[in-house]
């Protein structure tokens, strides 16, 4: 195999490969990857309807093979694939999309053109970005691969949408705008040059005419005295290629179904003989253009492989990066599987731990309970209400019963005293749920965060439930705990609080601050409102001086029962529970997002691909 044949044949192959990987170029493969298509030298054939587009790639094959009819024929962009094979083998196509399928009949050939453009498009005349791979090897053609897109047309005709010309148009245009797209306009000779549309959307993408070769179709069918000297010898239109002068089958000729090989024949015989183009003739004829494009096409090849190169070495780097981040499949066994899922846990565990400790965010806002919420609390509690004259009054008294009391009303502080601290409950039970609510989405959060659960969603719902159960389990324990002080504050009173009172009443009411002076007995209203306000004084300081206590006790125990224990056993229940599962249970943990498993698959494909195409390349002798 010579340097053009490894060169045009691997990219065949490549192009191929990326077909079925749905990267096609045209700007419609999967652009969440780099298009290794585009970045491919392709030769995209463009012309008008009725240019004669048709006829000149039957002429460059020798074989009658593409569909014929009136309005768009091609509706789908045919990506043409010639392989030279030694003279006497016998000429025959295949299919990308017909792997195992071999055609010798060409006839066979258009109409599997006709069926797989009407299995994609239907059988109205809308048209599909998505190409046909057609291969032929026959010793008649050379090495060279083109892309037949559809014919540029003005005006939608009955049965096509109102888009049909704009939509051609931007097809087309997604090809030859690429710069490593070589244009092969085709523009019919009987046709004013300055009208072809062709030639008018080359000069858009190109107009420098650096990747553009023109063909003139249609020479022979020119009014008589006429000819196309001026566009043939580059003085019409100058492009940096030579124009390529095409003597087509007539349309007598197609219908009495003439060889090509004959065509061809008298093509060679018509530029030979010619007074206006004989001068030219060496230089004109479908064979002659089918050398041209071959061996520029493989000189572009050349040119572009290390940018080629640098696309697949960069691209193959992104999708193991990719592949790491998604991870790798699963074992079936289930020893692996629960190593894999008991590994996921720990890197949840570790991320939930640092946002407690303070290496993530998050952690912060438990300490915001118990330094803003619970003082807030606390300090909202209706003490006043309760310790008004008129309810210090009715306590009192219902706790004097029928005989008053006789010096202080022990059983009224008693009652007024527990009747205040039991509003403590409140506060206590809430720092318990805001800590809990906290920790909840630092669950939610550190799942999220966890990289390898992604892959995971069963996996994910398991573990928050088994986390956010053992939460649940340490809020009781915790709210057990700040209720258990609550109720020991009111359960034991402290005495040497009391026993400072009477000493503190001798002194006069103006030296005191928040405390009641004790006049002489001689002078003391037992029953009159300054004394219940010196009892709502002293039960308000007694109750200050627990509500400092529980202050700095309730976060002790939150944090004990919750946080800590958060952080000690927060997934002891699942691992109990994972331990128990056969492997068909633990495979459904390890059941992956659907849409995750193909970006996997997808990925490897490529991955699998680009490495090939790099091996290939290295290979072929140019590069040593």
């Amino acid at each position: 195999m010579n340097t053009m044949e490894s060169l045009i044949g691997l990219v065949n192959r490549i192009q191929r490969a990326c077909t079925v990987l749905g990267d096609y170029g045209g700007g419609t493969g999967n652009n969440a990857f780099n298009s290794l298509w585009e970045a491919l030298p392709t030769v995209a054939v463009v012309g008008g309807q009725s240019s004669g587009k048709s006829s000149v790639l039957e002429s460059i094959v020798g074989r009658d093979f593409l569909p014929r009819g009136s309005g768009i024929v091609t509706r789908r962009p045919l990506v043409l694939q010639l392989h030279k094979t030694d003279d006497g083998t016998e000429e025959y196509a295949e299919f990308l999309h017909l792997p195992k399928r071999q055609f010798t009949d060409f006839a066979m050939v258009r109409k599997e053109i006709e069926d797989e453009t009407d299995r994609i498009t239907g059988k109205s005349k809308q048209i599909s970005p998505v190409p046909i791979h057609l291969s032929i090897f026959s010793p008649n053609v050379v090495n060279l691969t083109l892309v037949d897109l559809p014919g540029l047309t003005k005006v939608a005709v009955e049965g096509q949408p109102e888009t049909i010309v704009e939509d051609i148009e931007t097809m087309v245009r997604t090809y030859v705008d690429k710069p490593n797209c070589i244009i092969l306009a085709i523009s019919p000779a009987n046709q004013d040059i300055a009208t072809s549309d062709a030639i008018k959307l080359a000069k858009d993408v190109d107009p420098t005419g650096e990747r553009t070769f023109g063909v003139l179709t249609k020479l022979d069918l020119m009014d008589k005295g006429t000819n196309a000297l001026a566009v043939l010898e580059g003085r019409s239109y100058k492009l940096q290629h030579p124009w390529v002068g095409i003597v087509n089958r007539s349309q007598a000729d197609i219908n009495k179904n003439v060889d090509m090989m004959l065509a061809r024949r008298k093509e060679r015989e018509y530029f030979d003989t010619s007074p206006d183009y004989g001068h030219l003739a060496s230089k004109m004829g479908s064979e002659y253009l089918a050398k041209l494009l071959s061996k520029h096409l493989e000189s572009v090849i050349r040119t572009r492989i290390p940018s080629i190169l640098s696309l697949i070495n960069k691209s193959i780097e992104e999708l193991e990066r990719e592949l790491d981040r998604m991870g790798r499949p699963i074992a079936v066994d289930a020893g692996a599987q629960l190593y894999t899922i008991l590994e996921m846990c720990r890197a949840f565990d570790k991320i939930f731990k640092e946002h407690l400790d303070g290496g993530r965010p998050g952690g912060d806002r438990i300490y915001g309970v118990f330094d803003n919420q619970l003082p807030a609390a606390l300090k909202k509690l209706p003490f006043d209400r309760h310790l008004s004259l008129q309810s210090v009054k009715r306590i009192v008294s219902e706790a004097d019963g029928y005989q008053p009391h006789l010096i202080a009303p022990e059983q009224g502080y008693r009652r007024l005293i527990e009747g205040s601290l039991g509003y403590f409950r409140g506060p206590a039970e809430a720092s318990v749920d805001a800590v809990h609510f906290v920790l909840k989405e630092l669950v939610r959060k550190s799942i999220s965060e966890t990289q390898e659960l992604k892959r995971f969603p069963s996996l994910q719902v398991e573990l928050a439930a088994a986390a956010n159960s053992s939460l649940e389990k340490f809020r009781e324990e915790s709210k057990k705990s700040v209720i258990r002080l609550v109720d020991m504050e009111s359960a034991y009173l402290t005495a040497d609080f009391f026993r400072k009172l009477p000493q503190e009443m001798e002194r006069p009411l103006s030296n005191q601050k928040n405390q009641t002076a004790s006049p002489s007995p001689a002078t003391l209203d037992q029953y009159g409102d300054g004394h219940f306000r010196r009892i709502a004084s002293n039960v308000s300081a007694y109750v200050n001086m627990v509500s400092d206590t529980l202050r700095n006790t309730i976060p002790k125990a939150c944090v004990y029962c919750q946080v800590r224990q958060a952080k000690l056993a927060l997934l002891n229940y699942f691992y109990s529970q994972i331990s128990k599962r056969e492997g068909k249970q633990l495979g459904q943990l390890l059941d992956e997002d659907p849409a995750l498993m193909d970006r996997r698959l997808e990925c490897a494909k490529r991955l699998e691909l680009y490495k090939k195409a790099r091996d290939e390349i290295d290979a072929v002798a140019w590069v040593r």
